[in-house]
């Protein structure tokens, strides 16, 4: 069965990408700010909003909107995966297998990613709830308030929750697709 992909323009969509071989790339400030680069530069020349994120040290979850006009998600996650690739550190490569190498890419990255298209409000709270609290969920932080690398604090700060939100255990059936 072939996999096909929802394509819509203007939609917004959760995705879940891993590193290769679930190596852990983002475990200092300067690895995310490399890949927080990589977004920004991505964003100026194929606009999308960064509506809630979470980096974690081998993977990271996020929600985007696109622009109204535009449903090409996949092209902005290659220049993204590209951008980094090209600018981290060797060391954060895993030798490629023969395929890659008959391709001449490199192997930062799983070649694929999940993506869901967030069907309506509740969808998009209850993934949004899912990003945040994904640092407490792998035992990396006692509340989402302390990991940095989250779009958590931005959401405190606009009011939408609590500090101390995500301190209990909290269960997201059918979005935990790592």
């Amino acid at each position: 069965m072939r996999y096909r992909r929802t394509m819509t323009p203007g939609g917004t969509f959760f995705f879940t990408v891993v590193t290769e071989a679930r190596r852990p790339v983002f475990t200092n400030a300067e690895t995310v700010a490399l890949l927080r680069s990589a977004f920004r530069a991505v964003c100026q020349s194929r606009p999308f909003q960064i509506d809630a994120i979470v980096i974690m040290p081998d993977h990271l979850h996020c929600i985007w909107t696109l622009p109204p006009d535009d449903a090409d998600f996949s092209t902005r996650w290659r220049l993204v995966k590209t951008s980094f690739t090209k600018r981290c550190d060797p060391a954060l490569r895993v030798a490629p297998n023969a395929a890659r190498i008959a391709k001449q890419q490199q192997a930062v990255w799983q070649h694929r990613y999940w993506e869901h298209q967030i069907r309506d409000e509740n969808d998009y709270t209850r993934h949004v709830d899912y990003i945040h609290y994904n640092p407490v969920k792998h035992r990396l932080a006692n509340s989402p308030i302390d990991w940095p690398y989250s779009s958590f604090s931005r959401f405190v700060e606009a009011g939408l929750y609590p500090p101390d939100w995500g301190q209990n255990a909290m269960n997201f059936p059918g979005i935990d697709r790592e």
